[in-house]
């Protein structure tokens, strides 16, 4: 690029105002000619509102982090509800948290500033602590009631195939991505299922199960072989990030938008942080792709982009 195409491209700042009247859609409308993060929320906003409207793209969701637990599951649910997520990558974790909301079971919420939290006492009293959300034992406790209860019909197959069984266990109407995910047929897949509480317990009460990881695997490179158009949106990165990446690295088609929420820097090197323009070279997002890498707390972004497609989609809140 010569330095007067440079300089050509460049255009005034947006200095925004907030009035009166000013609505969700109108102020990312406002971001996207400012700077920063700002910028990247309100590119990301416009990447997920035009990758929803293409009829052919398949909307890949690879949800990493304690979200169920901070206050996210029913932001989660209704990106399910209204049709944003096609395909769901997970944690074992969210999953946990998912089952003791859906079990009438509650995250409890403090001040982390206080000098009264000991972590000492609550190991004692018998409450575990995620930054500044509390859960007591007894919610683990419940939790494995209902596993040890469970009847398996297949003790060899899939994972996803697993998750599918288990919300349909779950009440009818209780607030559940599980849940939900069964009732519309949307796959979920936690390629480390392992890695979490509801694992342990399962392996503990159905020492038997032996759930095929490989099968998930192989439909997963199937579903990004078969996608017109995919979109991806990665919150926070980790194995779920990378399961997504790798299947569309082996697909013909790679992603066409993508979005990635962390708080993570590449520096280090590891996933997690590594930018979305990174996976260019590795045949995972398309060179001509439409992305945004926003580097934000994920229970600050999700429910600002989830506003902004309800309203631009016409959807009630």
């Amino acid at each position: 690029m010569t330095d007067k195409d440079f300089r050509e491209k460049l255009k005034k700042i947006n200095q925004i105002e907030i009035k009166n009247d000013t609505d969700i859609v109108g102020l990312i409308t406002s971001l996207k000619d400012t700077g920063f993060n700002a910028k990247r929320l309100a590119l990301a906003c416009e990447i997920y509102n035009e990758m929803n409207k293409n009829p052919n793209c398949i909307k890949f969701f690879g949800l990493a982090g304690a979200l169920v637990p901070a206050g996210m599951q029913k932001v989660i649910i209704d990106f399910i509800k209204e049709g944003y997520i096609d395909i769901l990558v997970t944690t074992g974790a969210n999953l946990t948290h998912d089952i003791a909301e859906a079990l009438g079971y509650h995250h409890l919420q403090g001040d982390i500033e206080s000098k009264e939290i000991d972590d000492k006492y609550l190991h004692n009293e018998q409450i575990n602590r995620i930054y500044d959300v509390f859960m007591p034992n007894k919610v683990y406790e419940g939790i494995e009631d209902f596993v040890s209860q469970l009847e398996i019909p297949d003790i060899q197959m899939s994972v996803s195939s697993f998750l599918r069984f288990l919300g349909d266990q779950l009440p009818e109407d209780s607030n559940s991505i599980l849940r939900l995910c069964s009732k519309k047929q949307i796959p979920i897949f936690c390629p480390a299922f392992t890695d979490s509480g509801l694992a342990l317990q399962l392996g503990f009460h159905h020492q038997k199960l032996n759930l095929n990881h490989f099968a998930d695997m192989l439909e997963m490179v199937n579903l990004a072989w078969d996608a017109k158009v995919a979109g991806v949106c990665i919150v926070g990165g980790g194995v779920p990030k990378n399961f997504i990446m790798q299947s569309l690295q082996f697909s013909p088609n790679s992603a066409t938008y993508a979005i990635q929420i962390t708080m993570d820097r590449p520096e280090p090197g590891g996933l997690s942080g590594a930018t979305l323009r990174e996976a260019i070279s590795w045949g995972k997002i398309n060179e001509m792709a439409k992305y945004s890498t926003l580097i934000s707390d994920a229970t600050i972004a999700l429910p600002i982009i989830l506003w902004f497609l309800k309203k631009t989609n016409n959807k009630k809140s």
